[in-house]
């Protein structure tokens, strides 16, 4: 089972990868765990999750 994380509406949503597009959905087969050196935040408008890569200083 790869990363899920749930949302503000409730939903559990998780990371999945197609070519180098990375993506949430509602199906959990061929999920994959979170990438090293990426994050996952919020959406303000919408509350579901995005990926972001992490900054580095």
């Amino acid at each position: 089972m790869g990363y899920s994380t749930k949302a503000k509406n409730g939903k559990t949503y998780y990371l999945h990868q197609k070519g180098k597009l990375f993506f949430f959905s509602s199906n959990p087969l061929n999920s994959i765990e979170l990438p090293a050196g990426y994050e996952v935040i919020e959406g303000v408008k919408t509350g579901l999750p995005l990926l972001k890569r992490k900054t580095q200083y």
